[in-house]
């Protein structure tokens, strides 16, 4: 691809030997790609998710070639940023529902179509939001953060975003998840689809997931992120210290717990209504 040619050439160039006009031509043409989900921060091939190195690459390199400039809305909305990542701009042939309220969507991501933003919500750049799911209030998707079709972020989920590494997994949440009110879910982990995070669950690489239902643990390694089998319904959990001190005092560790895979009965209790879309 020409365009991933261009940028990791122009990211491996030291910065003073920077010609502002070039760099501004291929970041603008790919920042134009990013916006309109054509390249993305990471990709799913055969099953599998892959990092798009590059991507971040040119993310990364429009940081470097940003100037600080005003970008005030008016007098009231005062702000400050580099001049190579103003506000999206969306239109109403988009599709997208903005609700007025304080949300923001950082220009250089995607926003698919019946996309509901509840306020206030924020989108970072690099990020990837598929068709027909909402973003609620106060929830956030970090930066290269890759959302499925149909996707539910409750209330206060965060979502967290990663640029650096250019080589590091974002956080992938596919199809049809649920992530519930007060959520936190980082540092690359991948939500399956149709799964369930209850409310207040927290998903980090370190942090070990016990499934009940099978009787196994999901743990982050050297070659894996942390993964959440498809349908399955977390919720926050702890399990005891067994050894030393710990175990004298009756101390527990957060562990997030598998309950259940999803049934008929769970898929109705979280259903969203259509007419809110």
């Amino acid at each position: 691809m020409e365009l991933q040619q261009r940028i990791e050439k122009l990211f491996a160039v030291a910065r003073h030997d920077e010609n502002r006009e070039e760099y501004r031509e291929v970041f603008n043409t790919f920042k134009a790609e990013l916006n309109a989900g054509r390249v993305r921060a990471a990709e799913k091939v055969d099953g599998a998710w892959r990092v798009n190195s590059w991507v971040k690459k040119g993310i990364l390199l429009g940081f470097r070639i940003g100037v600080l400039r005003d970008i005030s809305i008016n007098q009231n909305f005062i702000f400050y940023d580099k001049d190579t990542y103003p506000l999206k701009s969306i239109s109403i042939d988009d599709g997208v529902r903005i609700v007025p309220g304080g949300s923001t969507v950082r220009d250089g991501c995607y926003i698919g179509r019946s996309v509901t933003c509840m306020p206030p919500m924020y989108v970072n750049v690099g990020a990837y939001v598929d068709d027909g799911t909402m973003i609620d209030s106060h929830a956030l998707v970090g930066s290269c953060a890759q959302i499925g079709k149909r996707v539910h972020l409750s209330a206060a989920a965060q979502i967290g975003g990663v640029l650096e590494p250019v080589g590091s997994l974002p956080v992938i949440i596919e199809d049809d998840v649920l992530v519930g009110g007060n959520c936190g879910i980082y540092e690359g982990t991948i939500v399956r689809s149709a799964a369930v995070i209850g409310a207040g669950t927290i998903l980090t690489g370190s942090t070990p997931v016990y499934d009940l239902v099978n009787d196994t643990f999901y743990r982050k390694t050297e070659e894996r992120p942390l993964e959440i089998p498809a349908g399955a319904v977390v919720v926050p959990g702890s399990r005891p210290i067994t050894k030393g001190r710990g175990r004298e005092l009756g101390i527990s560790i957060y562990t997030p717990v598998i309950i259940k895979y999803r049934d008929d009965k769970t898929s109705r209790s979280i259903e969203l209504e259509g007419l809110l879309r």
